[in-house]
């Protein structure tokens, strides 16, 4: 076939080659195969069926398998029962029940019961199964003698018509249009009426298979002998012509045909005995073989779907054919290159498509090819354009030529030696986007050419159309739109100005005069009297990289994108228009739908896309050239029936019938369903939720198993629904209900029990808190009680031991002055001034008592700042000569208060001794909040402690030495007394943290500890 296209193209003048609607051929459709590679075990596939279910069944010579478009399962009656023998023909009738025909009888499954129909039939060979319109089945039998029973109300009743009979077999079956049942037998073909059968004969040659012609008469499939039509009582040959070349027909002998389908749109489908597969349409026909990619050439079966799916089962496996919303155009087709640049619709109901190897011309149901010995410069043809006169303008690899008289006429372009884009004005003017500048030809006659340099740019604009007097020019170099008049650039559009992008693949001038920039950054932006709006994915576009726009003939807009071919209604523009803001909605069709996708814009030259006459917008592809009509365009209306299809708990399966309970303490579970589409299973999309667990509906696409873990116990139900590759949904879906046992400890007696009980240890636990509590307070308020004794009772002993003692030894020498003063009045005033100097001590020792009962009440409760405001008194006391300095080591730490009294106490008590009896220079107090210990130092440099007094701990007649290692016992610590005559005193008390440092007290909450305030850290 490319030969005769060849020859017919180098015919003067040219010869006609492809009608410009052109039937669907095989290879235009989408083509899926399935072997033994795929996975696809199935020896050869005798027949096929789809049960309502929505699974494809299939009778192969390894068993009978069930497929749900991506795994083949192999099937056995339920309850140990088997099939008599491999099947061989298969049967959905309109009550849902399949039927199989077997080598050794027939055998029915109605989803629930599986049954053998061994009455009449036996164990004959089963070779076909056809349901009429009365609901009869009738079943053709190979056995001794060929016979055709009927199947009514459960009975079966078989028959053989008188004298020669049906001979060994009847091979095929077929209802025509007026309901007459049609027999292919060994003896000929039959027309079976009640009591008066016909034969129409066939010596010699042995009928294949039986179908009907549109017209609803009977087609007779003839092995090595073509196809027979019935007409006028007798038998009569249709040719097959080859699509392309009509004169040429596929020899009958060739032909094989062994299996025959009629598709919904008419078309015609023949599995062949090794030439693999024909496919006939409008007087047309065209094959596709194994070198196609076909699973074999030797057809067994033929089968179409309820998605309108042509499968074919060969000798190898299976394929599917789907047809598809887009067609793609190729050499196949009659392309004369597959290698495709522009494509342009002209007036006078043209279609042209530039190629790598000469120009395309569709026109009157008529396709012309034109090369050099048209005219053509070059056969590499690049941009198109027709002018105002209707003159068709081409650029090719070696210059621009016009096509006159069914010839082209070569011009002289410029410098440009590629042209990129062509266009005209109303002046006259043709205009020509090259490599070398922007050239203007004046009524066919080169004019000028501007550089582009002269324009301000190092690259050519891709694209050029004129408007009210100038161009609008996009150019290579990401320097966004610009327009250009009277010789120089008037204005520019970029991302400044508001332009989707910097670069413009494409533009197109409406009927309004907006212009429309096609960008491949930004989305479609519209320039309108110097304002500039985009349609973007923030309007709805599903991607913003766009290759080209167009307009169909309703006024939707179409985008070529890297996503797909996009569409958005009239309203949803004109709504956008109106208002740039709102959202529009889209439909989208991707690769699976016949678009090719393409990062980059696939036209290099223009125009990229191009309208029909008849509506359909041609679009240059990935190197080919892709077809549709904007208002047929196809899709899949059959929701996919969905099951779930298998429940697993911990590895172990469980039937899918709703109410299945689960053991307690399921960790896993899996559940598998599937959504039955057979024409795009990977582009099924489910929606499940599990009620009792999922809030809200989870959306997966092509994936077919969902899995929880650690579910708790209780009763759920699982709902899935899917959509089909249309976007179509079975919103009913389907659903599971199971239930999950509790474990003992889940029960609710358990639970109420455990609340009982824990209700009870919280109880109890709170009581012995409490008591803990009562006895820790009780013990601190004894230590207290006891620290408070031991004090009033150092109080005591100082009253008793200084004060009252002093305080008697003054009266005594009162009463001696008394005595004295009649007679010795100069005795009686010594006596007066020592006891004076006596009640000053007196009086000192009272303040220090007092002074030490201060300091155990600090307002502050501050160590630091109680020991420097008793030097500063004391330091006044002595008239300012001497002074003390406070130094603080570490983090001040929350002392405990007993700890904090006597530590106080016993630093005041050294201080004073330091400022009143030391006749010191220099006083230092250091207090170190160290991590094991609390540690206190008194250092001065006076005249020191007589080391016997040290030795005996107190001085005759003083308590001070005592009272501090008293004191310090009471909170547990230990003092030291470092001294010696003339070199100071050091007094040192420390006591371990664990009695200094105060606990804090227990907090509120352990998210809410309590902070420490600074009077109890000493800060």
């Amino acid at each position: 076939m490319p030969g005769l296209l060849l020859a017919s193209a180098l015919l003067t003048p040219p010869s006609p080659a492809l009608a410009v609607d052109l039937p669907v051929q095989i290879s235009q459709y989408a083509h899926t195969s399935w072997t033994a590679r795929e996975g696809a075990l199935l020896g050869l596939v005798f027949a096929m069926a789809q049960t309502p279910d929505g699974y494809l069944w299939i009778a192969g010579s390894f068993g009978l398998f069930r497929f749900d478009g991506l795994r083949f399962v192999q099937w056995q009656p339920p309850d140990g029962q088997k099939l008599p023998t491999n099947p061989y023909s298969l049967l959905v009738s309109r009550d849902g029940t399949l039927w199989m025909g077997t080598y050794s009888g027939l055998s029915s499954w109605n989803g629930r019961e599986f049954v053998r129909r061994h009455e009449e039939i036996g164990e004959g060979f089963v070779t076909s199964l056809l349901e009429a319109r009365d609901g009869t089945i009738w079943a053709g039998v190979l056995a001794e003698s060929g016979r055709l029973c009927a199947i009514r109300a459960g009975k079966i009743q078989c028959s053989m018509p008188p004298e020669k009979g049906f001979g060994a077999f009847v091979w095929s079956l077929a209802e025509d249009r007026d309901g007459t049942l049609w027999v292919g037998a060994e003896t000929g073909v039959w027309r079976w009426t009640p009591g008066s059968p016909r034969l129409y004969p066939m010596p010699g040659q042995r009928v294949g298979d039986l179908t009907t012609t549109p017209e609803g008469h009977v087609l007779v499939g003839v092995m090595g002998g073509g196809l027979k039509e019935l007409a006028g009582g007798r038998l009569v040959p249709q040719p097959l012509r080859l699509a392309g070349n009509p004169d040429q027909r596929i020899p009958d002998l060739d032909v094989k045909s062994n299996k025959l389908l009629r598709d919904r749109d008419g078309g015609l489908w023949i599995g062949t005995e090794g030439l693999g597969l024909i496919h006939v349409k409008d007087g047309q026909a065209d094959t596709f073989t194994r070198s196609d990619g076909l699973s074999g050439n030797i057809a067994c079966s033929l089968f179409e779907d309820r998605e309108g799916n042509v499968w074919f089962g060969s000798h190898k496996g299976i394929d599917r054919f789907r047809k598809l919303p887009v067609t793609t155009m190729s050499s196949k087709q009659g392309l004369p290159h597959e290698m495709t640049r522009s494509v342009l619709a002209t007036t006078d109901g043209s279609v042209w498509v530039a190629t790598n190897d000469g120009l395309a011309r569709w026109k009157d149901g008529r396709a012309i090819v034109y090369k050099e010995r048209e005219g053509l410069p070059d056969l590499h043809v690049h941009a198109q354009y027709q002018d105002a006169d209707g003159r068709l303008w081409v650029s090719t690899a070696r210059g621009l030529a016009y096509f006159a008289n069914d010839r082209f006429v070569t011009v002289d372009a410029g410098p440009s030696t590629e042209i990129y884009s062509i266009t005209g004005d109303g002046q006259g003017n043709l205009w020509l986007s090259g490599n070398k500048g922007l050239a203007r030809l004046y009524r066919g006659r080169f004019v000028e050419n501007v550089g582009w340099a002269t324009l301000g740019h190092q690259k050519q604009a891709q694209t050029i159309i004129a408007d009210r007097g100038g161009l609008w020019l996009g150019f290579w170099d990401r320097s966004g739109v610009s327009f250009f008049k009277d010789g120089k650039i008037e204005a520019t559009y970029t991302s400044a100005q508001g332009l989707a992008g910097v670069h413009a693949s494409s533009l197109r001038l409406d009927a309004e005069g907006a212009v429309w920039a096609a960008t491949g950054e930004g989305g479609l932006s519209r320039i309108k009297d110097g304002r500039v709006t985009t349609l973007s994915v923030a309007n709805g576009l599903p991607c913003n990289s766009i290759h080209w726009s167009a307009l169909d003939d309703s006024g939707s807009l179409w985008l070529y994108t890297v996503c797909g071919l996009v569409r958005v209604s009239r309203d949803d523009l004109a709504a956008w228009i109106a208002d740039p803001a709102r959202r529009v909605t889209t439909k989208l069709w991707g690769g699976a739908d016949g678009v090719p996708i393409q990062l980059e814009s696939p036209a290099y030259f223009t125009p990229p896309v191009a309208k029909g006459p008849d509506g359909k917008l041609w679009s240059v592809g990935v190197g080919e050239v892709q077809v549709f009509a904007p208002d047929h365009m196809s899709s899949n209306p059959v929701p996919p029936p969905v099951h779930i299809e298998t429940l697993v708990a911990d590895h172990k399966p469980y039937a899918v019938a709703n109410g299945p309970g689960l053991p307690p303490l399921v960790r896993d579970i899996a559940i598998g369903f599937a959504a039955l589409s057979l024409a795009d299973p990977r582009s099924v999309r489910f929606s499940y939720k599990l009620e009792g667990h999922d809030t809200d509906w989870q959306e997966a696409v092509d994936r077919r198993l969902v899995t929880y873990t650690n579910l708790p116990p209780g009763h759920y139900r699982f709902r899935v629904k899917a959509a089909n590759n249309s976007g179509v949904w079975n919103e009913e879906g389907a659903q599971l209900d199971f239930s999950i046992q509790p474990a003992f400890y889940q029960t609710t007696w358990f639970r109420v029990a455990s609340a009982v009980a824990l209700i009870g240890l919280a109880w109890a636990g709170f009581q012995l808190w409490l008591r803990l509590r009562i006895r820790r307070l009780q013990r601190q308020f004894e230590t207290t009680l006891e620290a408070r004794v031991a004090e009033r009772t150092r109080i005591a002993r100082d009253l008793h031991d200084t004060l009252l003692q002093r305080f008697h030894g003054l009266l005594l020498q009162f009463q001696a002055a008394s005595n004295l003063l009649p007679d010795r009045p100069r005795e009686s005033k010594r006596v007066l001034t020592d006891a004076i100097d006596q009640v000053a001590e007196v009086i000192t020792e009272g303040r220090d008592t007092v002074q030490g009962l201060r300091t155990s009440t600090v307002e502050t409760n501050n160590l630091a700042d109680a020991l420097r405001a008793l030097a500063e008194e004391l330091g006044h006391e002595g008239g300012g000569a001497t002074s003390a300095r406070v130094y603080v080591h570490g983090q001040p730490q929350a002392l405990h208060p007993i700890v904090r009294d006597e530590t106080c106490r016993i630093a005041g008590e050294a201080l004073r001794n330091a400022f009143r009896h030391a006749e010191a220079k220099r006083i230092d107090v250091e207090i170190h909040y160290e991590a094991r210990q609390l540690l206190v130092r008194v250092r001065d440099d006076g005249k020191g402690i007589d080391p016997e007094v040290v030795r005996r701990g107190e001085k005759e007649g003083h308590f001070g030495l005592g009272g501090m290692r008293e004191r310090a016992e009471v909170a547990g610590g230990k003092l030291v007394v470092r001294s010696s005559v003339g070199t100071g005193t050091e007094v040192e008390f420390s006591a371990p943290s664990s009695r200094a440092y105060r606990k804090p007290p227990p907090a509120l909450s352990w998210l809410l500890p309590r902070k420490a305030s600074p009077s109890e850290i000493g800060e």
